[in-house]
């Protein structure tokens, strides 16, 4: 499997290289590592994740893969919609979320897009803890709860207000 990390997330052209399929199994693997350190969230064991996007067209697509493949795997999800990567930052660390991602290709030409995802401070992930979340997916491990252990999604279409 080529490497999906670049620089700044992972990056392609929407619905061709970065597919709603990698975006759910991104979500998936990157839950299990993020369950795995969510000691001091507000709910032990069940991590909570920022999702933020910019106004391509492809970012509904693209936020509701990821959405689905974390909530899949036990996450529950705080949708803060269009604001700019540093308020994703800014809003993990004030609702005290275990992680978060923004969907955005920045300056790149409009059928791009990524998801670039931050830890509970707010920051780019390392690239150890990339390179985990792409083994996670290589193997198809990927946790599957069922019942109240799968994660609900949240919208908190005030965030703005919150960052402003």
């Amino acid at each position: 499997m080529a490497r999906l990390f670049g620089t700044d997330g992972v990056r392609g052209v929407a619905n061709s290289e970065l597919t709603a399929e990698l975006a759910l199994n991104l979500g998936r693997s990157a839950a299990g590592v993020f369950a795995e350190n969510s000691s001091d969230s507000a709910t032990p064991g069940k991590p909570r994740f920022v999702i933020g996007k910019d106004t391509r067209i492809s970012g509904d697509m693209l936020e509701s893969a990821l959405a689905a493949g974390l909530m899949s795997a036990g996450v529950d999800v705080i949708r803060i919609g269009i604001l700019p990567t540093p308020a994703v930052a800014y809003l993990i660390r004030h609702l005290n979320a275990d992680g978060g991602a923004m969907i955005s290709a920045s300056h790149n030409p409009v059928p791009d897009n990524g998801i670039k995802f931050f830890d509970a401070d707010g920051f780019k992930l390392t690239d150890a803890v990339e390179d985990e979340i792409e083994a996670r997916i290589a193997r198809h491990e990927f946790s599957v709860p069922v019942g109240t252990a799968v994660g609900k999604s949240t919208d908190f279409g005030d965030a703005w207000r919150d960052y402003a």
